[in-house]
């Protein structure tokens, strides 16, 4: 059976379930979140511009929807086929990459925006 939103305030009530099934249940989307804390707080230490605030909000935001993509995706995937399936490794191994890639960009741009001006506050 299909659930329909009756109205907005139930669309974002079933969105947040869905956020919070993530945070409670996958381990790395916490590990990312918390990374994406603390470049917050560097962020806010390091005053940084409106500019960097949005390539920094774009890249975590980025991570973020992978790893529900990802859940998503292993999920979907256990429900179609509960047994080992070549293919379905395939799958959750290409979308795990996906998500790495993510990574990987946002920590080259997080190091592009906040280590010039965190190497000054340490070093000068």
């Amino acid at each position: 059976m299909i659930m329909a939103s009756r109205n907005l305030i139930e669309a974002f009530r079933f969105a947040f379930a869905g956020l919070w099934y993530t945070l409670r249940t996958q381990r790395n989307m916490r590990i990312h979140l918390a990374i994406a804390a603390i470049v917050a707080i560097l962020g806010v230490w390091l005053k940084l511009s409106p500019d960097h605030w949005a390539l920094l909000a774009l890249t975590s935001g980025l991570v973020l929807v992978s790893e529900m993509t990802n859940t998503v995706i292993e999920k979907s995937i256990d429900l179609v086929c509960p047994e080992y399936h070549p293919l379905a490794k395939i799958i959750k191994d290409v979308m795990a990459g996906a998500v790495v890639l993510a990574a990987i960009v946002a920590v080259v741009v997080g190091l592009l925006i906040l280590g010039p001006p965190l190497w000054s506050r340490l070093i000068g």
